[in-house]
């Protein structure tokens, strides 16, 4: 009975060893990964996270413009953030707040306009390109006679 007398007095001398967590919040660590975001306004909808997602969490239809990723089957791995082209996907420093029920972090976004494809390197240059070699294909037996010339003249 006597052996817990120390550890009591020294429980009620100092302070808790645990915080009132709902009133007193702790600061996140450096670096911490909490809630998974994605801004769908910087969005491509090209699929990558999805396929990159270990856990297969992340849903995206290009089609509908529609970012779907489920929280709970999620392992906050970062790897979906790594390859995102855009980097429009960031962790939130925060988790969610407790929920009686399970839901999904679903996020809509705008079609994109899309871009005209950049002209080929090869169809314009070639065209261009393609004259002047014959040009210089005409001038060099040009050059060649003119060359001919000055070694006769040389040996002259």
């Amino acid at each position: 009975m006597f052996t817990f007398t120390p550890t009591i007095l020294k429980n009620l001398v100092n302070r808790p060893a645990t915080r009132k967590y709902p009133f007193v919040k702790r600061a996140p660590f450096e670096k911490y990964r909490g809630e998974l975001y994605s801004n769908v306004d910087d969005c491509i909808f090209c699929g990558l996270c999805a396929r990159k997602c270990p856990s297969v969490c992340i849903t995206v239809d290009k089609k509908t413009c529609l970012w779907e990723c489920d929280p709970f089957a999620c392992v906050y791995c970062g790897i979906c953030v790594d390859t995102c082209p855009t980097k429009c996907l960031h962790f939130h420093d925060v988790h969610r707040s407790p929920a009686t029920e399970q839901s999904l972090l679903t996020m809509h976004g705008a079609p994109k306009p899309k871009r005209k494809a950049p002209p080929k390197a090869g169809d314009a240059p070639e065209k261009e390109a393609a004259p002047k070699e014959t040009e210089s294909k005409k001038d060099a037996p040009d050059k060649k006679k003119a060359a001919t010339e000055k070694k006769a003249k040389t040996k002259k």
